[in-house]
């Protein structure tokens, strides 16, 4: 989401470095920078003056003076006042409230709403809780049927009652079957609507007023840009909401709405949510996200995705496969699902410290070309064939050739480069390291 004000912010530090003293007159060409760098970021202006103002202040003076390399004091001061901006990390609060705690979601139409309910009701499950859908859209088509199909793949109860019904009776009835039901959390999927249309506001004000949530979420698309800021005020000034939850961070999105709304309202973002996945969901951490966008990475978050993924047994167990040269391309195909469960490629890479630059030089399209035809490949196999390679002569190439849409010879590549994988475990066994010979088979050529 943020690549763009990244790479723009990185560029303006690398020419700070440069510097062997840090005078007001760098300090204004360094801000004049960071201004457009999040006036392009789609950040509101008046963020911006502030944001601007608060870092040249810190900026010039003895503060940094002081510094022996005074581009890293800027990122720094410049960090620092991302966190401000980002503000404290937002939780959910039950406190004061009743089983079932209400969650309202509310916010425009397309935003993601009902993606997002499932996607919530998934975390709080994992969480511990017992989550409860209600849908209260009656305006948008297929909308209750969209939040059925969530609830019944990811397995929560759900309430309906189709599109005849008024939202706030629905809500009402609803939360009395989760009541009977237990839950611990019921979840209302209120209908996307602008804040300007004050019948339909009035609507959330009566759902509001009938089943006093313990949270108002506006759910907020990453790709709105300039308007997030009427957007959230709008919302908020009628509903008094409780925190945002940033949809569709993995697109194309400048990122501005993440700063602008969070700065505007003083709300605290809760959650951002990636890709239409289910499990594309996580908490928000301003540090995490601070320094994704300095292109600092984000180590923390990477390794919760991989904690997510792979069990530590599991994990014992591959590894004594791999020493004792076990490693079947049936346990490659295992692997190589679980990574594409954490995300993109170029996504878990701008997590790794100075790794982002190298990130945007992938193709991610390409990448997923060659992952999809290795998946297609073994899932060609017989499973005897994948437990034991060697038996695949001639004949037995052309038909998975045939199974997985390739040429032969893309199949004789995934075994030459797995065969390689294996004689590289074995010298490793021996305590020799000759490099990185044995790639991912597939992955590269």
């Amino acid at each position: 989401m943020f690549e763009q004000l990244t790479n723009r912010l990185q560029n303006t530090f690398d020419n700070l470095g440069r510097v062997g003293k840090l005078t007001e007159r760098d300090v204004d060409t360094a801000m004049r920078e960071v201004r457009m760098a999040l006036l392009e970021a789609d950040v509101s202006l008046p963020v911006v003056k502030d944001f601007v103002r608060r870092v040249k202040e810190r900026a010039v003076g003895a503060e940094v003076a002081k510094s022996l390399k005074p581009g890293q004091m800027v990122v720094k001061i410049v960090h620092e006042e991302l966190l401000e901006t980002l503000g404290e990390p937002g939780r959910l609060d039950f406190a004061g409230s009743f089983k079932p705690h209400v969650i309202m979601l509310i916010g425009l139409q397309g935003s993601g709403k009902t993606t997002t309910a499932a996607k919530l009701a998934l975390h709080l499950r994992r969480a511990g809780r017992q989550p409860f859908m209600i849908a209260a859209d009656t305006y948008r088509p297929a909308a209750v049927d969209q939040l059925v199909t969530l609830a019944k793949q990811i397995q929560v109860p759900y309430y309906e009652e189709g599109v005849n019904a008024a939202p706030p009776d629905i809500c009402v009835r609803g939360l009395k079957v989760a009541r009977e039901a237990n839950a611990a959390v019921a979840i209302l999927d209120t209908a996307g609507r602008l804040q300007i249309d004050d019948t339909l506001m009035a609507e959330l004000e009566e759902i509001k007023k009938r089943t006093t949530p313990a949270e108002i979420l506006l759910v907020a698309d990453s790709m709105t840009g300039q308007e997030a800021v009427n957007i959230a005020q709008g919302f908020n000034d009628r509903l008094g909401i409780t925190g945002l939850i940033l949809t569709k961070i993995d697109g194309d999105a400048r990122g501005g709405a993440a700063l602008s709304m969070r700065a505007v309202t003083g709300v605290p973002i809760k959650f951002l949510g990636t890709g239409e996945k289910l499990d594309g969901f996580e908490e928000f951490h301003p540090d995490r996200l601070a320094s994704r966008i300095l292109g600092m990475g984000d180590v923390l978050t990477l390794i919760e995705k991989a904690q997510e993924e792979f069990d530590e047994r599991e994990a014992l167990k591959l590894q004594k496969k791999l020493l004792e040269n076990q490693f079947t391309l049936q346990d490659f195909l295992d692997q190589l699902q679980k990574i594409k469960r954490m995300g993109s490629i170029t996504q878990l890479m701008s997590m790794i410290p100075g790794m982002g630059r190298l990130a945007d030089q992938i193709d991610e399209r390409d990448v997923d070309v060659r992952i999809t035809r290795v998946e297609a490949i073994i899932h060609s196999m017989t499973v005897k064939e994948r437990e034991n390679p060697k038996i695949l002569n001639a004949s037995r190439r052309k038909r998975i050739a045939a199974g997985s849409g390739v040429e032969v010879r893309d199949v004789n590549d995934v075994l030459k480069q797995f065969q390689d994988m294996q004689k590289l475990m074995g010298q490793v066994r021996k305590g020799r390291f000759p490099g990185m010979r044995g790639l991912p088979p597939g992955l590269m050529r």
